[in-house]
């Protein structure tokens, strides 16, 4: 629903006060940094049972496919066990880091620059939830006739899910919604969401001025508030929500949408990165943002969501490999994107229908808007930088935020102009 702006401002600065930041950085001294391949289904599941196993085992990626490459951080005193367990199971590993903190630290030189390159929002840098937040207000404020604050939906810690629809007409245009963060720890999504939105304010360029005339956009930049702020105060390589499970927290907010809930691609262990919660719908983020898509479902014809990394672009489905009705569509979609994608800067993307371009995952956002609200176009793009990027997957420099948004947008325009093309948004 859309807000008063006056109310949403109070609200917003309220949340802001309510502190929730009393914990000690996490911090990854002397842990070691595995890359693990599982080579049949027995090593598979002997990575499957160390995943949750212990919060001292942090895994990377999620365990679902035989052959594919799995980084797991040790801590110190754990490393002889994991070993020993790799060993038995005979899977080939190798040792990417002695020093997981030290390799974290040379990396943020590059993503946090210290200091800000200047008082004004801009996208030299990384910023805080709060930081975000009064920049999207003072968006309404700028542009009161074209930019409307809207909210998604609240967090478990009572954050509002604070987004944009930005209307340059009173009449009704087709929709694009664009969701991003709802993994904490990718922040180059959340950076490139608000450069897109800042794009279809000033720029001059025809491409981009047609799709700020001619469409109504809703744009979320974090769909995840809890865990991103969680990743600035505590832990960077938080992933989740932040709900109590136990002794453990959270749930995979992109596990956690009721379509094939927890089929597949996700885990019943409160702690695992990939934990799909006590049921579908469990995260107050994912039930109160649905219930706002929901009501604008018949607005929405396009929806994109933005994670990282390893520069893909999918399309439905991640609980099967049985692909969309219209997956011809979807490919003629994919080709035109991605083709645009790189004629910038080179960068290669690749991908297809999740289940088989990246990894089985059942209850993912974009399968619920196709599958259960009628969106006919549902794409996610997995960033920058590609997925051989170990130690700065999650940790993209600072430096590359432009560019890494500008190849985004370029191939979101492409995609724009081949669902019109096909006439969805008619």
């Amino acid at each position: 629903m859309s807000l008063n702006k006056s109310l949403l401002f109070a609200l917003f600065v309220l949340l802001a006060t309510v502190g929730f930041n009393g914990a000690e950085r996490v911090r990854f001294d002397n842990y070691r940094l595995y890359k693990a391949n599982a080579e049949n289904a027995e090593q598979l599941a002997v990575l499957k049972q160390l995943e949750g196993s212990s919060d001292s085992i942090l895994f990377l990626d999620g365990v679902h496919l035989v052959g594919a490459d799995v980084q797991m951080v040790v801590a110190p005193h754990k490393v002889p066990d994991v070993l020993e367990i790799l060993g038995k199971a005979e899977i080939k590993y190798e040792l990417q880091s002695k020093d997981f903190q030290k390799s974290l630290d040379e990396i943020d030189e590059k993503v946090a620059p210290k200091g800000r390159a200047s008082s004004d929002y801009n996208w030299a840098q990384y910023y805080e939830l709060d930081d975000t937040y009064s920049w999207m207000v003072s968006l309404a404020k700028m542009y009161p006739h074209v930019v409307t604050l809207i909210e998604g939906g609240k967090t478990y810690q009572g954050r509002s899910i604070l987004g944009v629809k930005i209307s340059k007409s009173l009449s009704e245009k087709p929709g694009i919604l664009l969701e991003a963060g709802i993994h904490a720890r990718e922040w180059i999504a959340p950076a490139a969401a608000t450069f897109i939105i800042n794009q279809l304010l000033t720029s001059n360029l025809d491409s981009v001025k047609d799709l700020a005339d001619n469409y109504n956009w809703y744009v979320f930049p974090h769909a995840n508030p809890d865990g991103y702020v969680y990743t600035h105060t505590t832990n960077r390589m938080w992933r989740k929500t932040r709900t109590p499970y136990g002794s453990c927290f959270g749930a995979d907010p992109n596990r956690n949408w009721d379509f094939h809930w927890n089929e597949v691609g996700a885990s019943s262990d409160p702690c695992s990165d990939t934990y799909a919660g006590p049921s579908a719908f469990s995260e107050i983020e994912t039930l109160s943002l649905s219930n706002y898509i929901a009501s604008i479902k018949d607005k929405i014809q396009l929806y994109v969501s933005f994670h990282s990394y390893s520069q893909y672009l999918l399309y439905p489905y991640g609980h099967t490999s049985d692909l969309p009705d219209n997956v011809k569509d979807f490919q003629q979609v994919f080709n035109a994107s991605i083709a645009a994608v790189s004629q910038r800067y080179n960068t290669k993307y690749t991908g297809g229908n999740i289940y088989d371009a990246i990894y089985p995952a059942a209850g993912a956002s974009i399968d619920w808007a196709y599958g259960t609200q009628g969106v006919r176009m549902t794409f996610c793009y997995e960033l920058r930088p590609t997925s051989n990027s170990i130690l700065t997957g999650f940790k993209l420099p600072a430096e590359q935020i432009i560019p890494a948004s500008e190849e985004v947008l370029d191939s979101i325009t492409a995609m724009v102009g081949e669902v019109k093309k096909l006439k969805y948004f008619d």
